[in-house]
């Protein structure tokens, strides 16, 4: 049996991946333990004679919801909250809040949900509406502002005794949370998670029922955020002796051939009477040894809180890195009074990461340059709500670009983004969402360190970005000095930046940073800074802002397109060629975080309504890839690339002058038009090639050799469409109503040639055991529904393609999805189904 934290464990060469649970696997292997175990022992044979029984549990709370819209101004429409005192007295409430509500006629659904991305689009003037994707969200929309969610559950008899704690992993936004009538608290953020002891609130062995106000009427971002419960919900059941949230942190030291493990474990007793426990951390590594053991000692008098530190060896460790990213697990058991009452497993990574003024970032001694991109957390179809599969999905495409970190644009993540960071190899700038020092703000930001702060893969603290009225002030340096006061407690081994749009000012929050942050380049002048502050670590923390429509190649006012050549950057911003070419040159520039890897929904700059997402994108809203893909794998990667822009299908400009580009890190290149050359050019490093051809149907092709190795690359024009072609991402899902696949959708010739100014309206229906949960294409200006609640999804091929995204049920068996076209030969794309052990959850239960 292999120890390993909750998350994805195992990866075939199918890129499928094992999901298994901490708390259960724990569970089961360290109810008995020795004072000391004998290192690089398996797990399995250690404990072979355990017994089965659960100390800590961690219960899914995401199925089963009930759900229905309010309204933020007519408490008739809002169930009649806050017609009656509802804070007055404890558990005297009224209407909705109440356990024995009838809410049967409301929507049931499972969480993740986002509500926003269901609603149509609105035609307003509004510049917070225009950056939040024309949805109607915010105070002027008061009848979508407001939702409701409610969810019943049983918890039996035999739970008394224990410490129950229900968690939101994120709600957007304000939202206030009863238990059985009881009010247990308010979040403001809609990107910190958080939790409360519910223990005192319970009712054994009967009916309890949750019920949550989320309220999106005031923004947070300048950007589409959702709304509703979009994160995972949690029951967690503990001992009265337990690991509390937060309560264990690692970091490492790496000596010649042993790693140190320092952990720090907090044991809290929230019994009657004092306890005498033992703290037992083992190391285990990726195979389910045992590589390193420690157990300590420490009395834990009622009521209160101990810490315990360990320190622990590992001969030969593994490293973390980007192509290795090797995690060890620590498994941390506490018995009270001889009795095993608590088990926690966290991942972690060795790795050394260290900044130097002149060279950059090294990470395990070796210089990497950072080839960063900023991201928002929405993907289309699904708004922000992402299935953990996608966040999986997000960084493969990143990688294969050749990416390297990733930028928390600009907010706390979810934290299954970050598990995927860990086990895929993505370097992390983790950003907090507003600078302040109250205990509010400063809150928001001790929640995201004390989550964040044992995943290898975050080297790097954002105080945060852009605060352009405070950033350059006394104010401002008063709260990033108390927000620094407060990392160094919670994490004293990693260093912090802020993204600074304030070109070469010193003063204020640059002043005091070790790493100094900069938004754009064309607004600053860096070699003049770093004359003037040598010593200050210099990176780029937002660049480029290059402005592309996936496969268009002509500028589009009316319908809001750009064209998608590196041309058009805003006022601020840069080519990708221009900024990359710029940090390339400087070796003590640590990199830079591109804006940004994904299109988003909102900030259509520099248009407004029809448009209603942003074309900053190195990839479209899908992860469809734009031209300039192709430009940052040539240089980002190691792997050989010829790419040719724009298609061959220019019908009616027979003659006419087509501006043709090659992206490459080829040596050379030639060009030929139906086998006659167009000229042989050589490449400039961190450049591109450009033609100008004219038009004539038939083959264009580029043919180009790097390190002595021809590679060839062609368009060539096609017929009208006559076949839908489906391609998931995987055809193999595990069936436990989470996991999905990716189906990239697109239209064939008679020859069997991709069209790619395709624009077909294409239908779908799913036979057997999955369901389609959202549909897109990267139209930027695309009106289109990417939910469907009630009738068939369908949705137009845009520049050849779309998307659709279809999530298992927890049946195994296989799914066929079909999409059908007028006109068009239909296709089906099967996929199947294995069974596995569901992650342990909360049942649902109807309140009528």
């Amino acid at each position: 049996m292999n120890i390993v934290e909750k998350g994805e464990c195992a990866m075939t060469s199918n890129n499928r991946r094992i999901w298994c649970d901490t708390a259960i696997l724990m569970s089961l292997c360290f109810i008995v333990l020795l004072p000391s175990f004998p290192q690089n022992k398996s797990v399995s044979g250690a404990f072979a004679q355990t017994v089965p029984h659960a100390v800590r549990e961690k219960l899914l709370l995401d199925p089963g919801w009930k759900f229905h819209l309010g309204d933020a101004s007519d408490p008739k429409n809002d169930f009649d909250y806050g017609v009656q005192a509802t804070f007055a007295k404890a558990g005297e409430t009224a209407g909705v809040i109440l356990p024995d509500f009838n809410d049967s006629t409301w929507r049931t659904l499972d969480l993740p949900h986002d509500w926003a991305v269901e609603l149509d689009f609105v035609n307003v003037k509004d510049e917070d509406v225009k950056s939040h994707g024309y949805k109607p969200i915010g105070r002027q929309f008061a009848k979508s502002a407001v939702g409701w969610y409610r969810r019943a559950f049983v918890v039996p008899k035999e739970d008394e005794g224990r410490r129950l704690e229900v968690k939101f992993d994120g709600v957007f936004r304000d939202c206030i949370v009863w238990l059985n009538g009881h009010y247990l608290g308010n979040n403001l953020s809609g990107y910190s998670e958080f939790s409360y002891d519910i223990t005192d609130y319970l009712r054994y062995g009967q009916k309890n029922v949750l019920a949550v106000r989320v309220d999106v009427s005031q923004y947070e971002g300048w950007f589409y955020e959702g709304a509703g419960i979009y994160r995972h919900t949690w029951l967690i059941k503990t001992d009265p002796v337990h690991i509390p949230d937060y309560g264990v942190f690692i970091h490492t030291a790496v000596e010649k051939n042993a790693a140190r493990v320092f952990a720090q474990t907090g044991v809290i007793n929230q019994s009657e009477s004092s306890s005498f426990c033992s703290l037992a951390s083992l190391v285990v590594d990726e195979h389910g040894k045992i590589v390193a053991s420690s157990s300590q000692e420490a009395a834990v008098p009622s009521h209160e809180q101990k810490t315990v530190q360990q320190e622990l060896t590992i001969s030969n460790p593994l490293l973390w890195s980007i192509e290795q990213p090797h995690l060890y697990t620590l498994v941390s058991v506490v018995k009270s009074n001889g009795r095993t009452v608590d088990s926690v497993g966290t991942a972690f990574g060795i790795r050394t990461v260290r900044f130097d003024k002149d060279k950059g970032l090294f990470l395990n001694d070796k210089r990497v340059e950072i080839k960063g991109v900023c991201n928002h957390q929405d993907h289309a179809g699904v708004g922000s709500a992402l299935p953990d599969r996608l966040q999986y999905f997000r960084i493969e495409r990143l990688k294969e670009m050749g990416s390297n970190a990733y930028r928390t644009s600009h907010n706390p993540p979810t934290n299954e983004l970050l598990e995927a960071c860990d086990k895929l190899g993505m370097l992390v700038l983790d950003e907090n969402r507003l600078m302040g020092s109250t205990p509010e703000l400063i809150g928001q930001f001790e929640r995201l360190v004390l989550r964040d702060r044992n995943h290898p893969s975050v080297i790097l603290w954002s105080l945060g970005n852009e605060e352009w009225v405070i950033q350059n002030t006394d104010v401002g340096k008063r709260i990033a000095q108390s927000l620094i006061v407060r990392l160094k407690q919670l994490d004293p081994t990693r260093l912090y930046t802020y993204a600074a749009n304030n070109g070469n000012t010193f003063e204020g929050i640059n002043s005091i940073l070790p790493i100094r942050g900069f938004n754009y380049m064309t607004i600053s002048d860096i070699d003049k800074y770093r004359k003037e502050h040598p010593e200050q670590i210099l990176l780029g923390s937002e660049e480029a802002s290059t402005l592309c429509t996936r496969g268009n190649y002509a500028q589009d006012t009316l319908r809001g397109y750009m064209v998608d050549y590196d041309l058009y950057p805003p006022s601020w911003g840069a080519t990708a060629e221009k900024w990359w070419k710029f940090y390339a040159a400087r070796e003590w520039l640590a990199g830079a975080f591109v804006w940004t890897g994904f299109d988003y929904r909102g900030e259509p700059t520099p248009y407004s309504w029809p448009c209603i997402n942003s074309h900053f994108g190195i990839m479209d809203m899908c992860g469809f890839p734009k031209n300039n893909f192709f430009y940052y794998q040539s240089w980002w990667s190691d792997k050989d690339v010829l790419h040719i822009a724009p298609h061959w299908n220019w019908r009616g400009k027979e003659g006419q002058t087509i501006d043709v580009w090659c992206q490459s890190n080829c040596e050379n290149v030639e060009l030929f038009l139906n086998g006659k050359s167009l000229g042989k050019k050589t490449m400039e490093v961190n450049s591109h090639l450009e033609w100008k051809v004219p038009y004539q149907p038939g083959i264009l092709e580029a043919r180009g050799k790097r390190n002595g190795k021809q590679i060839v690359a062609r368009v060539e024009t096609t017929g009208e469409p006559v076949k839908i072609k489906l391609t998931a991402d995987r055809t193999l899902l595990r069936a436990d109503g989470e996991d999905v696949t990716l189906v990239t959708v697109s239209a064939l010739d008679d020859k069997g040639r991709e069209v790619s100014v395709a624009d077909n309206l294409v239908r779908f229906d799913v036979i057997g055991k999955g369901k389609i949960i959202g549909v897109g294409n990267g139209d930027p200006s695309s009106h289109e529904p990417d939910k469907v609640l009630v009738g068939q999804y369908q949705r137009r091929l845009f520049n050849g393609k779309c998307q659709v995204i279809v999530q298992s049920l927890k049946e195994a068996g296989a799914f066929e999805l079909t999409a059908s076209s007028e006109g068009l030969k239909s296709e089906s794309v099967f996929v199947k189904m294995e069974a596995v052990q569901l992650r342990p959850s909360v049942a649902s239960m109807p309140v009528h």
